[in-house]
């Protein structure tokens, strides 16, 4: 009796550290949630027990909405072939869709655990804006994950981020169109906000061909931390070639002008019922002072034979846009972060992003620090241009190193260990993985710093 007794709880054993229902052949799904979201699952036949769940960053309105379940085909291969399951939506709508994203995420985990069973770990992991969904995730629905992997995240949160976007925007229709009566918020329509921006794209279009107006817009460039070497296809400049430096931030401005500051603005006050952001209080001459690109504005404003200290007085004297707090309280109530983790988290960003600055993961460990999550949270940089420009070794040293936190308890995130992984991942491509940390964000705004609810 004793030795059949053995065997039965050896098999109970075996089979509960082994997936629920392990596929005869790899699986490939694809189908709708009942919200309408597309999903997309992807399951190797020796499955290890661990899910993915993939959250897809910001798709524009009208833009075409796949499912997707990782950031990329090289990171799919290589995963499926280390037998990891691989899952996620679409989204039920485009735009700034949490209140859809993180539903549909959740449903696509149960539909996944319906038809292959209940993992042994769950991971959620995402890029740019589905780096907020997934730390949205992590903080609000703890319970259904292990872990989770934010890359290059709006971990800033949306009343952080939809401020920063304004603070430039405001700067350059103060500096370089001071009587055009251009809306910067409160959009009627999107039609209102795509006029706006091309109204205001016009006019730094015209400034750039001047030295006046090269200095103005580093200057606005500066108040939304974007750095001087942002694209892969740019020249990268030395540590005093000003010049360079703002014309590689021009480019960046022009994007920000074409779609997040108007056109994705006017999105996301259309489902928060308002403008959800302000400049009231903001003082812009302490928030140059704290920013990395102080030196560059002022050396540009000498060469330019312009006083900086005037166009900071008249930011200063310049009406201001006042939010509505109805709006404010919906993107508080859905869209802002606590900093609370019960699970570990990492977080990777690459140092030259210009759409989602690295000091967004400043306002995001000052927010775990304030909620006591310090122990289960880090943070790691790759020294390289633009946003989400991982390597998929980089991508991959990132998701195992989260791994080695929950086998072993103990986070290995130097860059040596990072970058030893990321070669064994793709010996191709050199990975780089640097020591940094980022300056403070130039306005958080946490659900951990009470204080942050007064606009």
């Amino acid at each position: 009796m004793r030795i059949r007794l053995a065997l039965l709880t050896a098999c109970l054993s075996l089979a509960t550290a082994l997936p629920a229902r392990a596929a005869a052949t790899d699986a490939h799904l694809e189908g709708r949630l009942p919200s309408g979201a597309a999903y997309v699952m992807d399951v190797p036949a020796s499955w290890n027990g661990t899910v993915l769940l993939y959250s897809h960053g910001y798709t524009p309105a009208g833009a075409p909405n796949p499912a997707q379940n990782t950031p990329g085909t090289a990171a799919r291969d290589k995963l499926l072939a280390e037998g990891y399951a691989l899952i996620g939506s679409s989204y039920a709508t485009n735009g700034w869709a949490v209140t859809e994203a993180v539903p549909d995420q959740l449903a696509t985990l149960d539909l996944f655990t319906e038809k292959f069973g209940a993992a042994r770990r769950t991971l959620a992991w995402g890029t740019s804006y589905g780096g907020f969904v997934t730390t949205m995730l992590a903080e609000r629905h703890a319970g259904r994950f292990d872990g989770s992997l934010s890359m290059c995240g709006l971990v800033q949160g949306g009343v952080a981020n939809w401020n920063s976007t304004l603070d430039p925007v405001f700067a350059l229709r103060t500096l370089l169109a001071p009587d055009s009566g251009i809306r910067l918020a409160g959009f009627t329509g999107q039609a209102e906000a795509v006029a706006a921006g091309k109204a205001l794209g016009t006019k730094v279009d015209a400034a750039q061909r001047t030295p006046e107006g090269r200095a103005r817009i580093a200057l606005a460039a500066a108040l939304h931390d974007i750095p001087g070497y942002n694209d892969v296809s740019q020249t990268e400049p030395g540590p005093t070639d000003w010049q360079t430096q703002q014309a590689n931030q021009y480019s960046a401005v022009r994007g920000l002008i074409q779609m997040p500051a108007f056109s994705w603005r006017q999105e996301a006050e259309s489902r928060a019922g308002g403008n959800p952001a302000w400049n009231t209080g903001v003082d812009y001459t302490a928030m140059l002072a704290r920013s990395p690109l102080n030196k560059e504005v002022t050396e540009l404003y000498k060469e330019a034979g312009l006083s900086l200290r005037t166009d900071l007085s008249a930011l200063g004297r310049a009406p201001r846009v006042s939010a509505d707090p109805a709006a404010v309280r919906w993107m508080r109530n859905t869209s802002v972060l606590s900093g609370r983790l019960t699970d570990p988290q990492l977080n990777i960003h690459t140092t030259g992003d210009a759409l989602i600055p690295v000091q967004a993961e400043s306002a995001y460990r000052r927010a775990a620090g304030a909620a006591g999550s310090g122990p289960l949270f880090r943070q790691a940089y790759v020294d390289a241009p633009g946003h989400c420009t991982f390597t998929p070794g980089e991508t991959l040293a990132a998701l195992h190193t989260l791994e080695h936190r929950l086998d072993t308890g103990r986070w290995d995130t130097s860059p040596g260990a990072l970058n030893s992984r990321a070669r064994a991942q793709d010996p191709t491509d050199e990975p780089h993985y640097v020591p940094y940390r980022p300056t403070a964000y130039p306005r958080p705004y946490d659900l951990a710093h009470p204080g942050d609810t007064r606009p």
